[in-house]
């Protein structure tokens, strides 16, 4: 994909790398902020529950411990129902978290799209509509937390060729949808094993930042994962279940980093094979109805929330710790590369006066 009448597209494989300077690997954690719903069911715009959102604080009080700042990006019913933004807002308030927007199209108003698992993803919408539900969200955000967004992740990961123009139209800065080595095209959704599994710029003059999610590759053929992983993804592929025997053999294994589904070893495995690779940027992310029993498939029980707590405890720890990082935020993350950008334009102007 090449660029946009808005600038770069955050798709295009060719956007200049956000170069940071070097230092302690920083870890942020994201999490999806959004209403409860059966990921087995199709998409149902009368959704939109949130009681899940009172079950917030045991994992927020957790980042606290850590001196961690969580970025919640929140959808629509979350930032439109009274008790889900005072939970918010006290924390917000606080400066113990940070506010952004997730799109999900199927319970954002207006309501003109068909619901089906396509239109799901917001890129795929016609770009006016995907405007105008994104411009609501936004709006919605604003008067619940009194500060506009600047962060915003797209449900299901859905960014489409519009997107970029939107964002920058809608003041946006920074971006988090971008999944490394990914794919989602068989349901209708975007293809990411082109992109940069790294921060970089992207639309017009490079103003909006992508900070793609913490995805990649462990095991003995980690190195050759991207490649590797292209085979596994065809039909042949997954009709011989090579991604399953792969990771059973310990010879390549692809995870996300979260404490959904993926234990201690998987995290730990995963980022030392991230930073051997040079990525300086983490990210932690899970949804916000796993805080709450039954309202996702990761967490059933109040044994598996406990496990999740301790998860997520045990990993903070861990990275804070043994790996040597810190606590940061995508705030931080931009300000970071926008100054060392700043630092390279000074130094060649510098060159161009004295050559």
């Amino acid at each position: 994909m090449l660029t946009t009448p808005q600038g770069r597209s955050m798709l295009w494989r060719h956007n200049p790398v956000a170069r940071l300077p070097h230092g302690q690997p920083l870890l942020m954690a994201v999490v999806d902020t959004e209403e409860e719903f059966d990921w087995s069911a199709p998409f149902d715009r009368a959704s939109r529950t949130v009681r899940a959102m009172e079950a917030l604080h045991l994992a927020q009080d957790i980042f606290r411990d850590f001196g961690l700042v969580p970025t919640y990006v929140v959808d629509h019913p979350v930032a439109t129902t009274p008790a889900s933004i005072a939970v918010l807002r006290h924390y917000h308030d606080l400066g113990q978290c940070l506010i952004g927007s997730h799109l999900h199209p199927w319970v954002t108003p207006p309501d003109e799209e068909e619901v089906t698992a396509f239109n799901s993803y917001p890129g795929n919408l016609d770009p006016g509509l995907e405007r105008a539900k994104l411009d609501l969200l936004t709006r919605a955000i604003a008067d619940a937390f009194g500060a506009r967004p600047v962060i915003y992740k797209a449900g299901r990961y859905g960014v489409g060729p519009a997107t970029a123009g939107i964002l920058a139209d809608l003041g946006y800065l920074i971006d988090l949808s971008v999944v490394p080595h990914s794919s989602y095209e068989a349901d209708g959704g975007p293809d990411f094993r082109r992109c940069l599994d790294r921060p970089y710029w992207f639309g017009e003059d490079d103003r909006l930042l992508e900070i793609p999610l913490s995805c990649g590759f462990s095991g003995y053929g980690s190195r050759f994962g991207p490649d590797v992983y292209r085979m596994v993804n065809t039909p042949f592929g997954r009709k011989l279940r090579l991604g399953a025997v792969l990771s059973r053999t310990r010879l390549l294994t692809r995870a996300m980093l979260t404490p959904e589904g993926v234990g201690a070893e998987g995290q730990t495995n995963l980022i030392h094979a991230l930073r051997r690779d040079g990525h300086r940027i983490f990210t932690l992310n899970y949804h916000s109805p796993s805080l709450a029993l039954g309202c996702t498939p990761y967490v059933q029980t109040a044994r598996e929330r406990q496990a999740l707590l301790d998860n997520i405890r045990w990993f903070l720890d861990y990275f804070l710790g043994r790996f040597g990082g810190r606590a940061s935020t995508p705030i931080e993350v931009r300000a970071l590369a926008l100054a060392a950008r700043a630092g390279d334009r000074s130094g060649s102007r510098h060159i161009s006066t004295t050559t």
